[in-house]
């Protein structure tokens, strides 16, 4: 078949069985299963190698790091001492050398940008505040001087920044504009006569908010605002500025108030600032993009406005890619925490009369459970490779404007899936943890406060995944520029068959898979590699050619129009993105599949795989099934062979957790680092012992039965 053909299903559909509802995988699939499963182990140390990552021995080092009880959050301080501790754990990162990774050499520093991020994100193993706290100081203030300055910038302030002489901010957000910078409103006028900007925030909204370490910490901060200069505002620019004097009060023209008590992450102390005709000399505007010489004339290398804003903001992605790194972390610490307590944890009497049941054995259990370790484990090789194309694009080995704008995208897809996830990982392996999952001493709750602001954090999640959408349509549209009429009839002709085929049910997974009343037949196509990618591919693919039909007439409307025919669209935007990056991970989930050298473990996370594939595919089943994609007695397979795997995986669950190495100095969750075993083993040997002595009382209900 050529590329773009249909393959028209021609089964036989009066012939076809008939499945009754409730499906069962048959004795096929349960064989094949079977003869795989004496084979299937998990090799923990290699596995555990794995998933260290690029950096392994950074990653190594920095886990040994945290175990340190003096970098750890102590639950029940109050405001004030959950400050001071987290500032003070600041210098103590200083005083180990584990901040200067990225800075440049002839600064003391590493230049190792993806060592940089892989250490950072592990401080979340010991307390979010500090991870953050650090991000905000290194990876978000220092690292707009160091992207957006130029040396003497580098050479003048990092130093002190990089030793925390300066703590400081980093002011881009404002009250009345959160992910959309370019719209800020706190200006930098240029005064000609005095050398110097003059920077405003002239109305309330304009204020920068929600700043860690402004509200009382901070001596500096690197401010987002219009660059003004002969009457001409060139969008948006950075600027170093100090904000209070040694003693910690305010300079004149600042002014700014403490955001108190939040939801979790108190450990930072987030505020506002305001400025009125505060002044900063010209120098210290960061100029690596745009400058503005003695006379007022404003010069940049990037003549578009447009593409200057998005490449300075760009220099900046380094937070979502921690962040996306840090919630894989919990993610990994959440489920070790809930598995390792279902192994142990017990209730109910089970197949004995004598023992009760493990809660992992329990089918729900295992629902609630498995798939999210399988995503989990997507979630961690997808950033691995994210890494890897950071550290590329940073070091400059791979560094274009078409590298950088597929960084962008990438962070763009993958923290929002990556954030969420954590959330929904935390909330259920605490309801999982049963009423022990609700003490602060195991944990969850506590990571889960913490986690609730990376969904909105370095960018809301929707409209990320809203940037995400609109690339995706803007590739699409450049696969069809240049081309003649013929070429778009011949797509418009393929597109209006497919529509067809899928609407009449007559093309099915992928164009060429056929129904023959088999579940087994159904099972095994599904847990096909090659299908699974078809199915995932074609839904962004589709998702994305319908979008583009529906949104081609916005170019010719007024604004207006188009501003209304876009929105009506935007939910439908943010699910195509999100189809897109779940198809990212299942990649980079399959890509590591190959270099998993031993066979029990290749097996076991393959079909740890399939459980992140197939879950994707139940998670969409009304979009397979309406747009044709799946008959509904395949959809019914899916679920069907979903519980086989999880079964499956099930005696392999607690090796998959080992396997993310944190030991009980990170997980410091009582009922997962020996409290629960203790108990239960003392619960169960109090019963044997009463046993075997025959001092154990009779039932009533036994005593019953007897007299009957």
């Amino acid at each position: 078949m050529g590329k773009g053909e249909a393959m028209v299903d021609v089964a036989p559909r009066e012939k076809a069985k008939r499945e009754p509802r409730t499906v069962n995988v048959d004795a096929e699939v349960e064989a094949q299963l079977e003869r795989t499963s004496s084979a299937a182990s998990v090799d923990v140390a290699s596995l555990g190698e794995q998933l260290l990552g690029t950096w392994a021995d950074i990653r190594r080092t920095a886990r040994e790091m945290v175990k340190d009880p003096a970098l750890h959050n102590v639950p029940g301080e109050s405001l004030a001492e959950q400050r001071a501790r987290t500032r003070g754990q600041l210098q103590l990162l200083v005083d180990r050398g584990a901040v200067h990774r990225a800075f440049p050499k002839y600064l003391g520093g590493g230049e190792d940008n993806g060592g940089n991020i892989t250490g950072f994100e592990e401080l979340v193993a010991a307390d979010p505040s500090l991870q953050i706290k650090s991000g905000v100081q290194w990876g978000l203030f220092a690292s707009a001087v160091l992207q957006l300055g130029t040396e003497p910038h580098h050479r003048k302030f990092l130093p002190d920044i990089m030793s925390l002489k300066v703590p400081g901010a980093f002011a881009m957000t404002e009250t009345g504009h959160g992910s959309d910078v370019a719209s800020i409103a706190t200006t930098a006028t240029y005064d000609l006569d005095a050398q110097e900007f003059v920077i405003n925030t002239p109305f309330r909204a304009a204020w920068k908010d929600y700043l860690g370490n402004a509200g009382k910490d901070g001596t500096a901060a690197t401010v987002f605002a219009q660059l003004i200069t002969n009457g001409v505002n060139h969008g948006v620019h950075c600027f170093y500025v100090p904000i209070r004097d040694e003693q910690g009060n305010f300079l004149p023209g600042i002014g700014g108030e403490d955001d108190g008590l939040k939801g979790g992450l108190n450990g930072i102390d987030n505020g506002r600032l305001h400025f009125t005709d505060v002044r900063v000399p010209r120098t210290n505007l960061l100029n690596k993009y745009g400058d503005v010489a003695e006379d007022g004339s404003y010069s940049s290398a990037i003549d578009s406005p447009g593409r200057r804003f998005f490449t300075m903001v760009g220099t900046l992605v380094q937070g979502r890619v921690s962040l996306d790194g840090a919630a894989t972390a919990v993610s990994a610490i959440a489920l070790t925490i809930a598995i390792t307590y279902g192994n142990q944890r017990r209730q109910f009497a089970g197949a004995s009369e004598n023992e009760e049941q493990v809660l992992l054995d329990y089918g729900r259990h295992q629902r609630r459970l498995i798939p999210r370790l399988a995503t989990a484990y997507a979630m961690n090789f997808a950033h691995d490779e994210f890494l890897v194309k950071f550290d590329a694009v940073f070091s400059g080995a791979a560094d274009t404007d078409s590298d950088r704008e597929d960084l962008e995208t990438l962070a763009a897809s993958l923290k929002p899936l990556s954030t969420w996830a954590a959330l929904d990982i935390l909330q259920e392996a605490r309801e999982a943890c049963g009423g022990a999952g609700f003490l602060t001493e195991n944990r969850l709750t506590g990571l889960r406060a913490d986690l609730d602001i990376y969904v909105t954090f370095e960018g809301d999640n929707n409209v990320l995944l809203q940037l995400v959408a609109k690339r995706l349509l803007s590739d699409y549209a450049a696969q069809f520029k240049g081309a003649d009429g013929a070429a778009l009839a011949r797509f418009a002709v393929a597109q209006t068959a497919a529509k067809a085929y899928h609407g009449a049910g007559l093309r099915t997974l992928g164009q060429r898979v056929r129904d023959f009343g088999s579940t087994a037949r159904s099972v095994a196509e599904l847990r096909d590699e090659d299908t699974q990618r078809q199915l995932l591919t074609d839904r962004v693919e589709s998702m994305v050619a319908e979008l583009a039909a529906r949104l081609r007439p916005a170019s010719k409307m007024s604004k207006k129009a188009a501003a209304e025919l876009f929105n009506s669209q935007q939910n439908e935007l943010i699910e195509a993105a999100r189809a897109h990056a779940e198809l990212l991970q299942w990649e980079a989930f399959t890509r590591a599949l190959d270099s998993v050298k031993h066979a029990g473990t290749r097996q076991v996370l393959t079909w740890l795989r399939d459980i992140f594939g197939l879950g994707l595919l139940e998670k969409h089943l009304s979009w397979y099934l309406i747009n044709g994609r799946i008959s509904p007695q395949r959809a019914q397979a899916v679920s069907a062979y979903l519980d086989r795997l999880i079964s499956r995986i099930r005696p392999h669950a607690q090796d998959l957790v080992d396997a993310f190495g944190y030991g009980p100095e990170h997980l410091r969750a009582n009922i997962a680092t020996g409290a629960e075993q203790q108990r239960q083993d003392e619960a169960r040997a109090y019963y044997r012992e009463q046993r075997a002595s025959g001092a154990a009382p009779t039932m009533e209900k036994s005593l019953k039965a007897r007299k009957k």
